[in-house]
């Protein structure tokens, strides 16, 4: 069984991919999040991503060291 998907609210329309994973609490610091990107351990919709400043919207999933969480407007 899949663990479950949090929500994240970010109380707007859009959301950088290295802002998100520090405000979802996937990883503690900016330098940690620009460096799991670059290496390729972040998803967004079940793709690596390794640009930091990919736009997030409603509805996008990011996956962390085998958690996901969704993007909420």
């Amino acid at each position: 069984m899949a663990d479950p998907i949090d929500d994240i609210s970010i109380g707007g329309d859009m959301i950088r991919l290295g802002q998100f994973l520090k405000f979802s609490g996937l990883i503690d610091s900016g330098g940690d999040a620009k460096e799991a990107i670059i290496d390729g351990h972040v998803r967004v919709n079940g793709e690596v991503d390794r640009r930091r400043g990919r736009q997030l919207h409603d509805g996008d999933l990011v996956t962390f060291d085998a958690r996901t969480v969704r993007v909420r407007g």
